[in-house]
């Protein structure tokens, strides 16, 4: 799945770099198919400038990033929930491939471990890549 691109991409800046490089969580929010709007709390990494977080097949996340590729991303420092960053973005892809893999390297990152304990067996991870389009240092 791609998303078309409507707006210039945004790089990173160096305190999102460092939130998200971090061990913060993100609060990631999208609209459901009815036009609510959701909001769940992720794990974060990055490649570059892309925003990367995982998330298991059935979940609501895989369901509606699907069909509406708009997202916002809140990032705070675990200590100091005041140090923020507010990314908006577009979904720019979702896979399989390697999706497994990178839930094990954010289990090290966030739980110290390399295997995800909450992992359900048979059900499988799907790995999101995030283009930003806006950044906001708050």
């Amino acid at each position: 799945m791609k998303a078309a691109l409507l707006m210039p991409r945004a790089r990173l800046s160096e305190k999102a770099i460092k939130l998200i490089d971090g061990k913060n969580f993100g609060n990631l929010a999208f609209v459901m198919s009815d036009g609510s709007p959701h909001v769940s709390p992720v794990w974060v990494d990055r490649e570059g400038d892309l925003i990367l977080v995982n998330t298991a097949e059935g979940r609501a996340k895989a369901k509606y990033l699907k069909a509406n590729h708009r997202v916002a991303l809140s990032i705070f420092n675990q200590q100091d929930p005041y140090e923020k960053v507010v990314i908006r973005g577009r979904v720019l892809d979702m896979t399989s491939k390697g999706a497994e893999e990178h839930n094990n390297r954010l289990s090290v990152k966030y739980l110290g471990t390399s295997k995800n304990p909450h992992h359900q067996p048979g059900v499988g991870r799907i790995l999101v890549k995030i283009e930003p389009e806006r950044v906001v240092n708050e």
